[in-house]
C-alpha cells in the first residue's frame, strides 16, 4: 500500500469527530493513559488518532514496526487481546511487545469495516497494571470498535456518493438509508449494553464493580446523546431539516422538570435553580423543546463554574415563550460568539460540538431563535418563540 493511502485513512479517522470523545471515555473508564485508533496492515502500523497522557510520543501519522506490536497478531486472528498485568500473565509475561514498550497493561480490539474487512485496532496501553478483562470493558471496546468501523464505512460511502451519484432522488435515498442505518446499527448495541448494565446492578456487586457498571451506563447515555445529535445534524444538512410535530396540548413544564431531574441525577453536586411559570399548554413539539433545554442545560453544566448555581427559567410574555439557562464561568470571547451556533464549534472532549447547532435548528423549526450573551458575571442562552 502506498503512503498516500495511509494519508487517506488518517484523514478518514480525523473526519469522525466522535473518536476523540471515544478515546477519552476509554481512558476515563479503564484508567489507561494512552489510547489510539491504528491502521494495521501486513507490514505497517500507523497511528490515526491518539490520546497520550504518558508521553509515549506517537501522533497521528506516527508509525511503529508492525512486528513489534501485538496488533500484528490481532490482524492475523481477528481476536481481541486483553492483559491486566503483563508480569503475571502466563502468555505475555515474556512477550517482546511489553518488553519493547515498557507496558504492564494492554487491551486491543479489532476494527472491521461494514464489509468485514480488517481496518486496524482500537487499543490502549499503560505502564501500570489495570483490571481490564471484565465483560463491561470488553463490551464497551467492542461497541466502540463497531461504531468506528461503521463510521469509516460511512466515510467511504460518502466519498463514493460524491464521486458517482448524481441527481436529487439518489441523494435523498442515500440520506434516508444513512439515517436509518445509523440509528439501527449504533443504538441497538447501546441498548443491549445498557440493558446488561441494569441487570448487573440487580446482582450482588462489590463497590468497585458497581461503580464501573454505573460508569459504563454514563458512557452509554453519552453515546446515545452523541448519536442523536449526529442524526439531527445529518437530517438538517443533508436535506429535509429537523422535523417537529407541534401540538396545541404541549405542556412544557413537566417536560422541562424531567430534563432537569435527569441532568441533576447525572451531576448531583451541581445546584440547579429552576423558575418555571408555564401553566398553560404551548403550541410546540414538547419533546424537541425538551431536547433544546437538555442541550442548553448540559452546556451550562459542562462550562459553568462547578461551585456556582445554574439558573433555568421559563415563562410566557405576551405572545412569546421565553426559556433561558444561565451559568457563571469564563465569558465566551467575541470571536467565538460569531460562530457559536455553527456545527463542530466550541467543541471539547465532552462531545462533538453539535449541541448548540441543534438547539438553533429546533428553535428555527418553531419560528424562534436562540440568542447568547456572555459577561464576566454570567453566560446566558435564551430561547424565544412566538405563541400560536
Amino acid at each position: 500500500m502506498m503512503q498516500k493511502d495511509f494519508k487517506k485513512d488518517i484523514a478518514a479517522v480525523a473526519s469522525i469527530r466522535a473518536i476523540p470523545a471515544i478515546l477519552n471515555i476509554v481512558c476515563r473508564t479503564t484508567g489507561m493513559r494512552f489510547a489510539a485508533v491504528a491502521r494495521v496492515t501486513e507490514d505497517r502500523w500507523i497511528a490515526c488518532s491518539v490520546r497520550d497522557d504518558i508521553a509515549f510520543g506517537l501522533k497521528p501519522g506516527g508509525e511503529l514496526e508492525v512486528e513489534s506490536t501485538i496488533c500484528h497478531e490481532i490482524r492475523q486472528n481477528f481476536q481481541p487481546v486483553v492483559i491486566d498485568h503483563v508480569a503475571e500473565d502466563p502468555v505475555y509475561a515474556s512477550h517482546h511487545t511489553p518488553r519493547i514498550y515498557g507496558l504492564q497493561s494492554y487491551i486491543s480490539m479489532p476494527i472491521r469495516l461494514a464489509d468485514g474487512t480488517f481496518f486496524g485496532t482500537l487499543c490502549a496501553i499503560d505502564p501500570e497494571p489495570h483490571r481490564l478483562n471484565t465483560p463491561e470493558i470488553l463490551e464497551m471496546f467492542e461497541m466502540f470498535a463497531e461504531v468506528i468501523g461503521f463510521q469509516l464505512s460511512a466515510v467511504d460511502r460518502e466519498v463514493a456518493v460524491n464521486t458517482l451519484l448524481v441527481g436529487e432522488r439518489e441523494t435523498a435515498a442515500l440520506r434516508e438509508e444513512f439515517i436509518a442505518v445509523l440509528g439501527h446499527d449504533l443504538r441497538n448495541p447501546l441498548a443491549a449494553i445498557d440493558g446488561g448494565m441494569h441487570l448487573l446492578l440487580k446482582t450482588p456487586l462489590n463497590e468497585r464493580a458497581s461503580s464501573l457498571v454505573k460508569m459504563v451506563q454514563t458512557s452509554v447515555s453519552r453515546m446515545n446523546s452523541l448519536i442523536g445529535n449526529v442524526m439531527d445534524f445529518a437530517r438538517s444538512r443533508l436535506g429535509g431539516g429537523l422535523t417537529v410535530e407541534r401540538t396545541t396540548d404541549g405542556f412544557l413544564q413537566p417536560m422541562i422538570q424531567q430534563v432537569i431531574a435527569e441532568l441533576q441525577t447525572a451531576s448531583p453536586n451541581r445546584v440547579i435553580n429552576a423558575h418555571l411559570e408555564l401553566t398553560l399548554p404551548i403550541n410546540c413539539d414538547s419533546h424537541r423543546v425538551g431536547e433544546l433545554v437538555s442541550n442548553l442545560l448540559g452546556n451550562a453544566i459542562t462550562y459553568g463554574l462547578p461551585d456556582k448555581p445554574i439558573t433555568i427559567g421559563a415563562i410566557t410574555l405576551g405572545d412569546e415563550l421565553e426559556i433561558f439557562v444561565a451559568n457563571a464561568g469564563a465569558p465566551i470571547s467575541a470571536e467565538k460568539m460569531q460562530t457559536l451556533f455553527e456545527p463542530f464549534t466550541r467543541g471539547s472532549m465532552q462531545g462533538l460540538g453539535l449541541g448548540l447547532y441543534i438547539c438553533q435548528k429546533i428553535a428555527m423549526a418553531h419560528d424562534g431563535l436562540v440568542e447568547a450573551t456572555s459577561t464576566e458575571s454570567e453566560t446566558r442562552f435564551t430561547f424565544r418563540m412566538p405563541l400560536k
